[in-house]
C-alpha cells in the first residue's frame, strides 16, 4: 500500500508549552488509525498541526507524496484531506440538504472567487449525485429538507460525516465522532465508520476505546506531545507504559 501521509520531526510550541514534541507519524492508503491519550496529551493539536488549522513550530508534512506543511486548510482539502471537529460544526440556519450542497460548491478542485462563489449553480448533476450519495451513506435521506436546528446531536454528527464524505476526501480525520452520542447513536455511527473505511483511509481519535478497537487496524497512544507506543489494538492496550500514562497503575478500563 502507498504511503497517504507523512509526519516528520512534527513539533508545536505555545510559549514554553511543547504540544507536540517531534512526532514521526505516517499512514497508509486504506488504512484505519486509532489516536488515543489522556486528556492534554496533545491529540487534538497534533489533528490541527495535519489539516493545517495550526502551523508547526518544526517538521514537514508530506501528503500524497506532496509537501503540504505550508498549506492551509482549504488547499488541503482541496487536495483530499478532510477533518471533523469535536464539537459538531454545521449551519443551523440551513437544512441537512443545503449544508451538503454548500460545502460541495466550496470546495471544487479549484477555489472560488466570492463572487463566483455566490453566484454558483447549486443544480450541477455531479454535485447534486455526490451529496445524494454522502446523505444515503449516513442515512439522513428523510430529513434531507429538515433545518438543521431541529435535528438531534446525533443527527447532526451523521450530517457533519456526510459533509466530509460529500467532498470526496482521500484521508479523513475524526475528531472523537462518538462524544456526546447516546448508545444508539454510537452503534449507528460505527456501522457507517466501518462501511466507508473500505474505501478511503482513516485516523479517528477517540477516548470510547471498547467501541473502536474492532474498528481500527492499528491504535497510537500519545502522552505529553508525543507517541508512546503504536501497534495492533490488542498489543497497544496490553502495554505496561500505556496503561500506567493512561489510566493509571489500576486495571486497565475499556468501558469508556
Amino acid at each position: 500500500m502507498s504511503m497517504v501521509l507523512k509526519a516528520e520531526g512534527l513539533s508545536k510550541h505555545f510559549g514554553g508549552l511543547i504540544a507536540v514534541n517531534q512526532v514521526n507519524f505516517q499512514v497508509r492508503q486504506n488504512e484505519t488509525v486509532g489516536i488515543i491519550g489522556p486528556n492534554g496529551s496533545g491529540k487534538t493539536t497534533f489533528f490541527n498541526l495535519l489539516s493545517g488549522l495550526f502551523p508547526p513550530t518544526q517538521g514537514k508534512i508530506t501528503f500524497s507524496g506532496q509537501d503540504i506543511t505550508g498549506l492551509p486548510p482549504n488547499r488541503r482539502v482541496l487536495r483530499g484531506m478532510v477533518r471533523t471537529f469535536q464539537l459538531v460544526s454545521v449551519f443551523n440556519s440551513m437544512t441537512a440538504w443545503e449544508n451538503l450542497v454548500l460545502s460541495s460548491i466550496r470546495f471544487q478542485k479549484e477555489p472560488m472567487p466570492e463572487r463566483k462563489f455566490l453566484l454558483a449553480p447549486a443544480h450541477d448533476e455531479g454535485i447534486m449525485a455526490g451529496c445524494r450519495e454522502a446523505m444515503r451513506v449516513v442515512g439522513l435521506e428523510r430529513q434531507a429538507r429538515t433545518m438543521t436546528s431541529e435535528l438531534s446531536y446525533g443527527s447532526k454528527r451523521m450530517l457533519e460525516i456526510g459533509i466530509a464524505l460529500s467532498l470526496k476526501p482521500k484521508l479523513l480525520l475524526l475528531d472523537e465522532p462518538l462524544s456526546g452520542l447516546s448508545d444508539l447513536e454510537i452503534v449507528e455511527v460505527l456501522q457507517i465508520l466501518h462501511q466507508i473505511k473500505k474505501n478511503l483511509t482513516l485516523i479517528i481519535i477517540e477516548h470510547k476505546l471498547s467501541k473502536i478497537v474492532n474498528l481500527v487496524n492499528r491504535l497510537c497512544v500519545m502522552n505529553e506531545g508525543s507517541f508512546i507506543c503504536e501497534g495492533a489494538p490488542d498489543q497497544v492496550l496490553s502495554d505496561r507504559a500505556v496503561r500506567e500514562c493512561y489510566w493509571g497503575k489500576g486495571e486497565i478500563n475499556l468501558q469508556g
